[in-house]
């Protein structure tokens, strides 16, 4: 992985980490947030890994629980894995 990929990589996976954590969070939250965690952290992860990892995130964004610092946390999660996914293409 390129460096500046690698970097924004590391970024959503310790976002992605910081919201598993939190117990005020909804179960269903977490879930999926490990679930696209669990897709792009496998050895080698595509560009399609992380398109499903966004395609996941994004959906889960719009849930009517999710507390707002969680849902902003989302959106920097699929920006940090768009920003890498585009560096990877370079």
């Amino acid at each position: 992985m390129l460096k500046e990929a690698k970097e924004e990589f590391d970024e959503a996976v310790e976002i992605m980490e910081e919201v598993m954590d939190d117990r005020s969070v909804p179960k269903n939250i977490r879930k999926a947030v490990s679930d696209a965690k669990d897709k792009i952290c496998k050895e080698a992860p595509s560009g399609v890994d992380f398109s499903n990892a966004i395609y996941l995130l994004d959906d889960i964004s719009n849930d009517i629980n999710i507390p707002s610092h969680t849902r902003t946390s989302i959106w920097t999660m699929i920006s940090r894995l768009e920003g890498a996914k585009e560096k990877l293409k370079e």
